[in-house]
């Protein structure tokens, strides 16, 4: 091997030239004629906030590591990455920054404006999912503002219309009466609070006695069409069929009877409106009830409301119970729990109007949509009943219209004459309608027609993803068709995950991916998930500038698939560690690796690898077949622990410090040109391992271990910059082109784990004998002789001799059957003068002398046999003394005994 000189510290900064070189050598970029197997990952495009934030580092993370993986395992990867454009929080954000409103300026203006604003946007994102180390084909980007993305959400609009699965109708709608537009189910969030249910006295126009009615809701009062009671109530059998008046309003409105009604809530008796919930728009379409509107679309009061006209819900809701207590028909109030359906975006409460929209037929699709779901492999599987339950529990169709401005248009125009629907033909696409006309006349002979205004859900551009990765609508994206895997955050299983696999299923007959990997969100250090109201969230580039990316990646390595990360500081910190220790373990073994020849005879060497050598090469192989599978299972925690556990505390604690001995020795012979074998092997093989989880990192050793370029220049100069001018790319072979590793079976050796793991804990012990006595680990001990009771044992360490003597500087070792002969002796007499100055006063000196003069061992002897001494007339006990003992060996030598209980050892040592 070339002798290089490696840098004293890692320089986390070195991160950036990294990924610039990869950059330069394309090391990504997808080609779709390799014959290699494919590996394609539908990657979640984010919507472009301009930064990315710690559930990003997560989510991408489980990608990368995929990607790594796959493309050492041989796979051709195709690794791209999108950007949802479209949506509200970018109008809103243009609005703030510009100081106007949408309607202040022409429409194409504030789309420009838009569209400024997200370009900027991505740049900075993009700018730090590469600081990250992320490892996209840049090549394959795309962004659902494109006219290029726009021709492939309009051209399957255009498709699912032509095949009817997607109709305009008249129909009850969620609506967000901040953001002024329909939103579909799936962006409905649903928040716990408390409010007042009121009980209510409507008037009975025939008897002096009302029918008693609790709502959460007066304020609605005003479009109030029925009032519903259960058939088996006995309360309100008599009154069926019979007419209540709405207090304040004074209209009647019929009492009819529904098995859905609940006697236990409330009185039992419900006032249906349109629409305060669900349940109100199956009463009004199962009984074909009016529907009154109260409510417009900025959740103003409408004239119908009287004089409750122009206030907002929230003003009529006081007014009107207010009045309704005045008027005496307000009976009591008390405190409930309520589930309130809110805007996901905003978090305003939503209401119901009805208006005439588009909507895909979801219900139609349902059944194919379960059976695709059946069909993937979900990790982990309890997340595919959260698709499944969602599916089972929409009532009504995707909405998929919206009152917006940037969006993707709806292609659509009306006829004037007859109202007739027009689109383009799939040619002609993308368009704006409101830009242009149609190319042919209606069917009725008008050339004059109104463009469709609204636009599309911008869930309609992100989930047709999997098509446009690859190539979707030319012939050729069935080569790259269905995905691979789909890897998402469980917040979007109903949004993206089902509408990815509706469209795909709707627009190809095909699922869209074969596996779903679910990750869980992440929290802050408070328990809590991270929001900015909280104050408990942590920039990624603020941990990456102290400790870089590779240390926040083995953090977010340290997670299961579905389940929710804690983010801790302590944990990067540990990482961060870790990354060091190796740095420093690989700096002192590459001194030494100088002196091996990658054109040893292996075959040869494996015949004379010590008993060590082969623990620590066996454990490395086992270490291989613990992890693939773990990678095979995205089980990254379990991967990135063992890996670290085994560099840190196998390799670096015991395997390295056994070895030292075997490479200071200036004979070239078998043992140390075994323990090079061993020890580039295991760095070799770490990295690999290694190389998914921490890029930089490894890429920076395998730099060096190669002895690509010059390394002295980085390691005299510190400044960022000098690592990435060494790298001659025409000949740089990058860690990330090797092949992962394989177990190679005659490595792995039982019986020499258990020697091995012996031999480890019987030198960890001595090592710990040294320091609590505060001797330098390099300070030789004079004698040693280990015992064992079990002949096992016994011969186990005979092979671990020279390993032990050399790896702890004992002049003279010896292993042993049995027990140690060892007896403890009194070697010194110490006067206990509070005792004997007060008791024999003048006659204390004779003692004291003669105690201090004669032989410990037999003062102590005597004072076991006797119990006393007679020192010139004076009894001395035991109690006047106190006495310090010592072990000598057989030879009479002081010894210390270590006891290893675990092992059912004893050590006998003469330092």
């Amino acid at each position: 091997m070339k002798e290089v000189e490696v840098p004293k510290d890692y320089n986390h900064e070195n991160e950036i030239n990294w990924q610039a070189t990869w950059q330069r050598m394309k090391l990504y970029q997808f080609n779709p004629d390799e014959k290699r197997p494919r590996y394609i990952i539908d990657t979640p495009p984010p919507y472009p906030t301009g930064s990315i934030h710690i559930g990003h580092v997560l989510n991408w993370l489980y990608m990368d590591l995929l990607a790594r993986w796959k493309r050492m395992q041989g796979h051709s990867v195709l690794f791209p990455q999108g950007w949802d454009c479209h949506g509200l929080p970018t109008e809103v954000k243009v609005e703030e920054i510009h100081g106007i409103k949408k309607n202040d300026v022409p429409l194409e203006e504030f789309r420009q404006m838009c569209i400024e604003l997200t370009k900027e946007n991505i740049q900075g994102m993009k700018t730090q999912m590469q600081r990250m180390g992320y490892s996209q084909d840049w090549n394959r980007e795309y962004v659902t503002m494109t006219p290029e993305y726009k021709e492939k959400t309009q051209r399957s609009f255009l498709q699912m219309y032509h095949e009817g699965l997607i109709y305009r109708a008249v129909h009850p709608v969620n609506w967000c009466p901040r953001c002024e537009t329909a939103i579909a189910f799936a962006e409905v969030e649903y928040q716990e609070n408390e409010t007042f249910l009121n009980y209510l006295e409507f008037p009975d126009p025939a008897s002096e006695t009302g029918v008693p009615i609790a709502t959460t809701r007066p304020e609605l009062l005003a479009a109030c069409v029925a009032v519903v009671v259960h058939p088996e109530d006995e309360r309100y059998q008599h009154l069926t069929g019979k007419k209540v008046q709405v207090p304040l309003f004074n209209r009647e409105v019929e009492i009819i009877t529904d098995e859905e009604v609940d006697p236990e809530f409330g009185t039992g008796a419900v006032m249906i409106c349109t629409f305060g919930d669900k349940t109100d728009v199956t009463w009004v379409n199962r009984y074909d009830l009016d529907i009154i509107e109260a409510i417009n679309e900025q959740g103003i009061m409408q004239d119908v409301c009287g004089k409750y006209s122009g206030l907002t819900l929230t003003e009529c809701k006081d007014a009107i119970v207010e009045d309704l207590d005045k008027e005496g028909f307000l009976t009591r109030k008390e405190k409930v729990d309520q589930n309130v359906g809110q805007c996901w975006r905003c978090k305003t409460p939503i209401e119901i109007l009805v208006k005439k929209q588009w909507f895909v037929a979801v219900k139609q699709m349902n059944p194919q949509i379960i059976d695709a779901a059946e069909g993937m492999d979900w990790i982990p599987e309890h997340m595919k009943t959260r698709l499944l339950n969602w599916t089972g529990s929409m009532d009504w169709d995707w909405c998929i219209s919206r009152q917006r401005i940037f969006a993707t248009p709806i292609p659509v125009w009306y006829c004037k004459e007859c109202g007739e629907v027009m689109v383009p033909s799939e040619e002609e696409v993308p368009l704006d309608p409101t830009q242009t006309q149609p190319t042919k006349p209606c069917q009725c002979g008008s050339t004059e027609f109104i463009a469709e205004e609204d636009v599309l859900d911008t869930w309609m551009d992100s989930s047709i993803t999997p098509l446009v990765i690859a190539g979707w609508p030319g012939e050729e994206y069935q080569d790259l068709f269905p995905a691979t895997i789909r890897q998402q955050g469980h917040d979007i299983i109903r949004t993206w995950a089902f509408y990815t696999i509706l469209r795909t299923l709707a627009l190809t007959g095909d699922a869209p991916f074969q596996n779903v990997v679910v990750n869980g969100m992440v929290f802050g250090e408070d328990g809590h998930k991270m929001s900015k109201s909280r104050g408990n969230v942590i920039a990624p580039e603020d941990v990456v500038e102290e400790y870089g990316a590779d240390a926040l990646r083995l953090w977010a390595a340290n997670s299961v698939p579905g389940s929710d990360v804690p983010f801790a500081w302590k944990d990067v910190q540990h990482g961060y560690k870790f990354l060091r220790k190796f740095w420093n373990a690989f700096r002192f073994v590459n001194m030494h690796l100088a002196a091996y020849s990658a054109n040893n005879d292996v075959e040869s060497i494996k015949t004379t690898l010590k008993p060590l050598d082969k623990w620590i090469l066996s454990g490395l192989n086992q270490l291989v077949g613990e992890v693939t599978p773990a990678m095979d299972d995205y089980n990254f925690a379990h991967a990135r622990n063992r890996i670290q556990a085994y560099i840190w505390h196998d390799f670096c604690d015991d395997y390295i410090e056994a070895v030292k001995y075997r490479l200071y020795t200036d004979e070239e012979g078998e043992s140390k040109q075994a323990a090079l074998y061993t020890l580039n092997t295991v760095i070799q093989t770490c990295l690999r391992l290694m190389a998914p989880f921490t890029p930089h990192f490894t890429e920076e050793i395998h730099y060096y271990l190669e002895g690509y370029g010059n390394a002295k220049s980085s390691a005299e100069n510190d400044n960022v910059g000098e690592l990435d001018k060494t790298i001659d790319e025409d000949v740089f072979r990058s860690i990330h082109q090797e092949t992962w590793p394989e177990v190679v079976q005659d490595l792995v050796d039982p019986v020499a784990d258990g020697i091995g793991q012996l031999g480890a804990e019987v030198i960890g012990e001595l090592r710990r004998f040294k320091a609590s006595r505060k001797m330098p680990l390099n300070t030789p001990l004079k004698a040693a002789t280990i015992y064992s009771n079990s002949p096992e044992k016994y011969n186990h360490l005979l092979t671990l001799e020279d390993d032990i003597k050399g790896t702890m500087r004992i002049e003279e070792l010896m292993v042993s059957e049995g027990k140690p002969d060892v007896r403890e002796i009194v070697v010194e007499i110490t006067p206990r003068m509070d005792k004997i100055g007060p008791e024999f006063k003048g006659q204390a000196p004779v003692i004291v002398k003669y105690l201090q003069s004669h032989d410990p061992q037999e003062i102590a002897d005597s004072l076991e046999e006797d119990g006393s001494i007679d020192i010139e007339g004076s009894l001395i006990t035991a109690d006047y003394i106190s006495t310090s003992k010592e072990l000598v060996g057989r030879t009479g030598e002081k010894v210390e005994l270590l006891l290893l209980e675990e092992m059912d050892l004893v050590m006998e040592l003469v330092i």
